[in-house]
């Protein structure tokens, strides 16, 4: 994503500061992020995220592996920034599961919140969404393919 944007930071401290402790002296890190591949849909992920219907993300665990990327642990804080990288909220991991494509259930998808929270809805966006990433990185997408699912809680706005 490049240079990190002046809001992450700030809102880091802001963060640290609401929890009693400074940035010299944390030990807590961060990753900062936006959701998918697109300006429109990063976007409007966030804001459902800040009005509290999105709860969960998914993600191409072989993506993780061809960037080179540690998958997301129970407990990590990010900061979910916009598609300009204006920081919006810190999340904190709460539960990390691998599951493939085809097993993603309906409780995953509803606390997902996107669409209309269908495993139909889920099924069509992801698997578009998962055919470009595929693409990206040299693979092609089957249903079997590993899926990261990731539940968070927004510690901080």
């Amino acid at each position: 994503m490049g240079k990190e944007h002046e809001s992450v930071s700030k809102m880091w401290k802001r963060y640290l500061d609401s929890i009693g402790e400074d940035i010299e002296s944390t030990n807590k890190k961060y990753t900062s992020w936006y959701f998918d591949n697109n300006e429109k849909d990063a976007n409007e992920l966030v804001d459902l995220v800040l009005r509290g219907q999105k709860k969960a993300t998914a993600s191409s665990l072989w993506v993780y592996e061809i960037d080179g990327e540690s998958t997301p642990q129970e407990g990590e804080l990010s900061i979910v920034t916009d598609w300009n990288g204006n920081a919006k909220c810190v999340i904190q991991t709460k539960t990390v599961d691998i599951l493939s494509f085809k097993d993603v259930d309906e409780d995953f998808v509803k606390t997902e919140g996107e669409g209309d929270c269908s495993i139909e809805y889920w099924r069509r966006s992801h698997e578009r969404y998962f055919e470009q990433e595929c693409h990206r990185i040299g693979k092609l997408f089957t249903e079997d393919m590993p899926v990261i699912c990731e539940e968070f809680e927004v510690v901080f706005q």
